[in-house]
């Protein structure tokens, strides 16, 4: 599979077998499927997203959302039991304005699933670890 590495955004291909493994950025060396969440920025977001061939599930969360702050040990555990099998990202709204602009962020946190670079689904509300991980294996 293909996977954009998110801190140097070159293409990494790696054999779907050792996703699991930790495998790391043939350029900068940094791991690209950890089982942790990656906080992307709009320049970053689009080569990430259309870049992998794993599902990637963006959470639209701000700093001063109580929901937000709720959910987010909630979403990094969702990371880690998907570790090699999805990619779980998070933008700050309040940050990438644009973002939050085209894809039509209405309430916070709001979680986008995309496959391919398309958008699957997207659910609104703090939702529990199992939660999250139901409603992504739901669509597949």
């Amino acid at each position: 599979m293909l996977i954009t590495c998110p801190h140097c955004q070159t293409r990494n291909r790696v054999p779907d077998e050792r996703a699991a493994q930790d495998p790391s950025c043939g350029r900068c060396g940094r791991a690209l499927l950890d089982g942790e969440v990656l906080a992307l920025d709009e320049a970053r977001f689009d080569a990430v997203l259309t870049g992998s061939e794993l599902p990637v599930l963006v959470d639209f969360w701000a700093p001063w959302c109580g929901p937000c702050r709720m959910m987010a040990p909630q979403f990094e555990a969702a990371a880690r039991a998907l570790k090699g099998q999805a990619l779980l990202v998070k933008v700050n709204s309040d940050e990438a304005q644009g973002l939050s602009a085209r894809y039509g962020i209405r309430s916070i946190p709001t979680l986008i699933h995309f496959e391919g670079g398309r958008e699957r689904q997207r659910i609104s509300g703090a939702l529990q670890a199992p939660q999250i991980l139901q409603w992504l294996r739901q669509a597949r």
